[in-house]
């Protein structure tokens, strides 16, 4: 029987080696799966190369990775903002490795490993310093600049409802980079909100099959102070 639930986020994570490419979805705050960082935080796993649409926020999350040292090198679209002063410390003081990826060229890279494309010509960073040492070429009167994939070893994403076989749902602006991260990897865990029955989800809703999710921790939604409950996207 096919069930890819897991009891723990620690559980789902225990087997990330030291120096471990590690995707994690994200669009700032939005759809960040907390739950797997801090597992992969208390896991242990150093060295780590981070892909993300950003390099952290605060002191939680990725940038409570970032503080603690476990990550090497960040594949990111925008690793500056007001509250990213741990990314900022370590990157000045040379601790941490850089590549500065544009946001559509970030997806297309992760879109093209899941696709099991070689890579793609994109005229985004042709004429600037992201184009250093990259093959050029002219199409139809235009510069273009050719791109690789990213592949990952693990991706952390987070959903909203799954089924034991790890068909997925996402909530609204929570969806951003899950998708195409699922399939970029060979590791895919997800968290979700609630878990259903089987046939419960339909197949036109289902962003993410089964096939590019190996293992789903259900976590439960977080109160807020005002006696509610966190957004799903927060």
């Amino acid at each position: 029987m096919i069930d890819k639930i897991r009891a723990s986020a620690a559980e789902a994570l225990s087997d990330v080696p030291d120096g471990a490419t590690v995707m994690v979805g994200g669009f700032g705050t939005a759809g960040l799966p907390n739950e797997l960082i801090d597992a992969l935080l208390e896991q242990g796993a150093r060295e780590l190369t981070i892909v993300n649409n950003n390099a952290g926020n605060g002191d939680t999350g990725l940038a409570a990775l970032l503080a603690a040292g476990r990550v090497r090198k960040i594949i990111c679209s925008f690793p500056r903002q007001t509250d990213s002063w741990h990314f900022d410390r370590l990157y000045r003081e040379g601790r941490i490795e850089l590549e500065l990826v544009p946001q559509g060229n970030l997806a297309e890279r992760i879109r093209a490993a899941g696709a099991g494309i070689g890579g793609f010509f994109t005229p985004t960073g042709y004429g600037t310093e992201l184009a250093q040492g990259k093959e050029t070429r002219e199409i139809d009167g235009r510069m273009y600049v050719l791109e690789s994939p990213i592949h990952a070893d693990y991706a952390l994403i987070k959903a909203e409802r799954g089924d034991r076989w790890g068909n997925l749902t996402y909530r609204m602006t929570a969806r951003n980079f899950g998708p195409v991260m699922a399939m970029a990897a060979r590791v895919t865990v997800a968290t979700v909100h609630e878990v259903v029955a089987l046939g419960a989800l339909d197949p036109e809703a289902v962003v993410t099959p089964g096939l590019f999710v190996q293992r789903m921790v259900p976590v439960p939604r977080q109160a807020t102070a005002a006696g509610g409950f966190a957004p799903a996207t927060a």
